[in-house]
């Protein structure tokens, strides 16, 4: 089995940017078909149509909006790991609070970190849950460790019997 490797980071920014559209462009259209069909008039079809425009008009938004951060938070994982030339959790707690900052800009400063200690705060979680799933999951491959009869023990084993 192959070990897994991320792609280079150019290609990442790009792939990550793409993989974050997609998960807005659903988790939108899913959130926004339910918002759509509670707002709309009763009846059935009404209902329907009312999920439907819904779906229609903030469902990209909602992906441009995963898109951007996507984006903004590969880049800067990018610029840490050349930086630092390694790649830990400290990258993506980094990068994920720098991202909050940076995305509440226009909100002024108190924004910028409360956004930053959020993005930072939640990325160490994602992280920790991770290293945690992975030292679960390792337990069950590590190597028994043999057993070894002492050798002189054996021959007061055989002499009772």
């Amino acid at each position: 089995m192959e070990e897994y490797a991320r792609e280079p980071c150019p290609w990442r920014i790009v792939d990550d940017c793409g993989g974050a559209f997609t998960m807005g462009c659903i988790g939108g259209a899913i959130f926004q078909s339910i918002k759509g069909f509670r707002n709309a008039p009763s009846g059935f079809n009404r209902r329907l149509l009312g999920s439907l425009a819904a779906i229609k008009q903030r469902s990209p938004i909602i992906a441009g909006n995963f898109a951007v951060w996507g984006g903004v938070f590969s880049t800067i994982d990018c610029t840490l790991v050349h930086f630092r030339r390694k790649e830990d959790p400290w990258n993506s707690i980094i990068s994920g609070a720098a991202t909050g900052g940076i995305l509440a800009a226009r909100n002024g400063v108190p924004a910028m970190a409360g956004s930053a200690i959020i993005g930072g705060v939640l990325l160490a979680l994602i992280e920790g849950v991770g290293i945690l799933f992975t030292r679960i999951s390792a337990e069950q491959f590590k190597p028994a460790s043999p057993t070894f009869e002492d050798p002189s023990q054996l021959g007061q084993q055989m002499g009772k019997l």
